[in-house]
């Protein structure tokens, strides 16, 4: 029973929200370590609000404990998750599932006005508009694509 062995357990979990990236790929599993007999796996939550938290954090512990490590999971709020966090593969998980990735930190002056430039996650078009500021869940905002008219979520930068 490594921390290693532990972590890849526990990296594992895919997110309920976004089956098709992992904990690990969004960036919430910040460690997992050994403290005795005890799994320790340290998750971040998206933002305070997040649904998902406590869904999360009982799929990471029932992983350690089918996979025979005696689990224990903590909150990490400091410093809080951000967007910059999900990995190169978890985005283009994301862009091939239909959703847009958020961008990642920008020192564009358009950053500061709200002004995002969303690709389109099907034909990678730029010419997109935001329908609503929420979509299938309240990290994600609908936009539409002018060019190949496809409707799709972009996961907002936080």
């Amino acid at each position: 029973m490594t921390a290693s062995k532990a972590w890849d357990v526990a990296a594992a979990v895919p997110d309920p929200e976004l089956p098709c990236v992992t904990v690990a790929e969004l960036g919430i599993l910040r460690e997992v370590v050994m403290e005795g007999d005890v799994a320790v796996a340290r998750v971040s939550p998206t933002y305070s609000g997040c649904p998902a938290v406590q869904f999360i954090e009982e799929a990471i512990a029932e992983a350690l404990r089918d996979a025979g490590f005696q689990p224990r999971i903590e909150r990490v709020i400091s410093p809080p998750w951000t967007t910059d966090w999900i990995s190169d593969a978890g985005c283009e998980k994301l862009r091939a599932f239909g959703i847009a990735p958020p961008q990642k930190a920008s020192n564009s002056k358009r950053a500061l006005f709200g002004e995002t430039v969303v690709a389109c996650p099907r034909c990678g078009a730029t010419d997109t508009e935001k329908l609503s500021e929420f979509g299938s869940t309240p990290c994600k905002a609908h936009y539409r694509c002018k060019a190949c008219l496809e409707p799709f979520d972009y996961f907002k930068c936080i």
